[in-house]
């Protein structure tokens, strides 16, 4: 178990690493905004309280912290998605890591910001609500499969 828990925090922190990092590639060359992790945290902390849905999170009541505690959600969420991919694939796959089962759950997690956070912060099921839609599903779905890659990076270099 303590296997599993050390490769999960580490998979996961080095593959949300790789995903900022793709993030601040995105803003440099295109000028695509970075994530305002302030508005999940203060989902976070709402939700906490017990509102899971807003019609806008920008809107509702900012929370003491709330950089900080969308950062913290951020990385322990990549933790999450790591853990899920050990926790169906197996420890051995750090051991001896192949693409595809990084990419699965690359993907497969995209539906978790279509269909929890997206909704959950007022943009609506997989940003429907917002007039660049289909553009920001599109970077969802890039965004993963870089995070798929940091996945699958991290693990070989931790093996």
């Amino acid at each position: 178990m303590v296997d599993f828990i050390v490769r999960a925090v580490m998979i996961g922190i080095g593959a949300t690493v790789v995903l900022d990092l793709w993030g601040q590639l995105l803003k440099r060359t295109i000028g695509w905004p970075p994530t305002n992790w302030a508005m999940p945290g203060r989902w976070l902390v709402h939700l906490f309280r017990g509102q899971l849905v807003h019609e806008d999170i920008a809107k509702a009541e900012p929370v003491q912290n709330e950089l900080a505690i969308g950062w913290a959600f951020h990385y322990a969420v990549g933790i999450l998605f790591a853990a899920s991919l050990l926790a169906v694939w197996g420890v051995g796959w750090a051991r001896n890591p192949t693409f595809l089962p990084a990419l699965v759950v690359g993907l497969v997690t995209v539906g978790c910001g279509w269909f929890i956070l997206a909704p959950g912060m007022g943009a609506g099921i997989a940003a429907s609500k917002r007039p660049n839609a289909n553009r920001i599903r599109l970077m969802n779905i890039i965004g993963h499969i870089v995070f798929a890659i940091g996945l699958y990076g991290t693990a070989l270099l931790t093996r």
